[in-house]
């Protein structure tokens, strides 16, 4: 056995079986012997955010991590953005990066970066790096990285290619599962004495909370104690939600409507989400989006067991028998005319298949969206920006289907944004990954126009304007698609787009749809309001 051997094996032997691969010279051994053992499935990524984000999509809907196979630490440099998300949404993932052997990295050290190395840039988006000292050690840390991703973290290997080669022994078996921490009885009896004194209270879910029986008791809790259940910004890993999920309100992301949201709230109690904290600071405006006196406790964090806590929450409020509260389906007219993202929602919320898997990267047009799915069919709601790094829509769409591939997956996808891992497309051709991809083009940074508004303190001229705007020329979202081997449509009105949508979820496999959206009136009403404010 060979170090590359022992790695797989030891990945392999703890259900790690999936790779996301962008490799070169120093990966050669690994790919080799991928090649010749049936036990893992990779899948070729022709940029590395492709393959971290992918890995990222995989990991949330799978529960469970897969691999990446990246070359150097200027390739591994090229996929740290989306690992950055993957890192703040708990996201399990293992990274197996090549470098130069160990013997001759001192002769060339220009792929290990500006006096550096792999593993200094890799624990800046790494909970845990091991670096190999010898070919027997691979499979070991390679143990020692499953183990520990399955907790919810991002792991990353730093295999020297002369380790791969050389003999090494068989690595030691996975070792048993291990639980997560228990959140503190006293933490409990406080939120439960909070959710009972009568305060305008909200319920703010993360991570694994919302989902499965951790949701469940939410929605419990909720229906005896009248408390609202809402959601950090971002959900990390996925929010179930749609018809017969308990309902859970995101807190909005952009800053005055987030404010005007939690306005009403006396106290907010936090169970695996983070404090409600502005994403960029701003010019003479608070940090958080809670209101001044907004008495806020973290009752567990997203590293404890969230299914027993908040089981131990419905216990102590007396709701362990309640009926959980439930989200009606809603059945919507046909939508017809001006193409708006509140038109798209409303096909969406029409014909989204049950269990679905729909992903968010709509930036400005994101809210109309969700607001307008809120009573669709039961699916899971996967945000792929938890670090800020945008683009994470495509390779995140990619690693659900591969993750769920019974599971039609829909993506929502930014123009902008999209255009930094387009390369996904490919991908989804090449595995016939079944996502249909929902363009929408407005030609624009459209959020950052309102990010200006903030700012600017004369009119915007033209050479602010370049900065923001992608018309000159227009992005031709059809022809790139067609070009990555991905069939492709366009759509201008709202009945256009039924069609097209309706079309390609019967066809299966991927397929776009580049959508003119109109700019919505919750929008421009946004923006208006953040000029006269600022």
């Amino acid at each position: 056995m060979n170090g590359a051997q022992s790695l797989f094996k030891s990945l392999v032997d703890a259900g790690v079986a999936t790779c996301f691969a962008n490799p070169g010279t120093s990966e050669m051994q690994l790919v080799y012997e991928i090649g010749m053992t049936d036990a893992v499935r990779p899948v070729l990524c022709l940029q590395e955010d492709v393959v971290t984000g992918a890995a990222d999509g995989y990991g949330r809907m799978k529960g469970a991590p897969a691999f990446t196979l990246l070359h150097v630490a200027c390739g591994f440099a090229n996929g740290v953005a989306m690992l950055h998300n993957a890192a703040r949404a708990n996201t399990p993932v293992v990274n197996v990066v090549g470098v130069n052997a160990s013997y001759h990295q001192a002769n060339y050290p220009e792929h290990e970066l500006v006096n550096g190395r792999a593993s200094d840039l890799a624990r800046a988006v790494s909970h845990w790096c091991g670096e190999t000292r010898s070919a027997s050690h691979l499979g070991e840390l390679g143990v020692e990285a499953a183990a520990l991703a399955k907790t919810g973290k991002v792991c990353t290997i730093v295999a020297p290619n002369d380790y791969h080669w050389s003999d090494a022994t068989p690595p030691p078996s996975p070792p048993a599962p291990s639980a997560r921490p228990q959140a503190a009885r006293e933490a409990i009896a406080r939120a439960a004495e909070m959710l009972s004194n009568g305060k305008k209270t909200g319920l703010v879910l993360g991570g694994l909370a919302l989902q499965g029986e951790a949701l469940e008791s939410a929605g419990r809790i909720a229906a005896k104690t009248g408390v609202t259940l809402l959601a950090e910004t971002f959900p990390s890993r996925f929010l179930s939600r749609g018809e017969g999920r308990p309902p859970v309100e995101p807190i909005p992301y952009e800053f005055e409507i987030g404010v005007k949201f939690l306005e009403p709230y006396e106290q907010l109690v936090f169970v695996g989400a983070g404090l409600p904290v502005a994403t960029f600071a701003y010019r003479n405006k608070p940090t958080l989006k809670s209101p001044p006196g907004c008495d806020l406790f973290a009752m567990a964090s997203a590293d404890q067991d969230l299914d027993t806590a908040l089981h131990a929450l419905a216990e102590a409020t007396g709701a362990t028998h309640t009926p959980a509260v439930r989200q009606p389906r809603n059945e919507p007219p046909p939508a017809s005319g001006e193409l708006t993202a509140a038109a798209i929602g409303q096909t969406l919320c029409s014909l989204l298949p049950a269990d679905a898997i729909l992903v968010d990267e709509a930036a400005t047009n994101g809210p109309a969206i969700l607001a307008a799915t809120k009573g669709a069919r039961a699916h899971d709601l996967l945000n792929p920006v938890n670090g800020g790094a945008i683009g994470g829509g495509p390779p995140m769409a990619l690693g659900a289907a591969i993750a769920c591939p019974d599971r039609k997956v829909v993506l929502l996808q930014a123009d902008g944004s999209g255009m930094y891992t387009v390369q996904a497309l490919w991908s989804m051709a090449r595995e016939k990954a079944d996502v249909v991809v929902v363009v929408l083009k407005n030609d624009a940074y459209a959020i950052l126009g309102l990010e200006m508004e903030r700012v600017r303190e004369r009119e915007e001229n033209a050479k602010m304007k370049s900065m923001l705007d992608l018309d000159d020329p227009s992005i031709g979202w059809v022809e790139i698609a067609t070009g990555l081997g991905v069939s492709a449509t366009r759509a201008a009105t709202a009945e256009e787009f039924r069609e097209r949508f309706e079309a390609a979820l019967a066809a299966g496999g991927p397929h776009l749809i580049e959508c003119r959206v109109s700019p919505t009136k919750d929008w421009q009403a946004l923006e208006e309001y953040v000029h006269r404010t600022r």
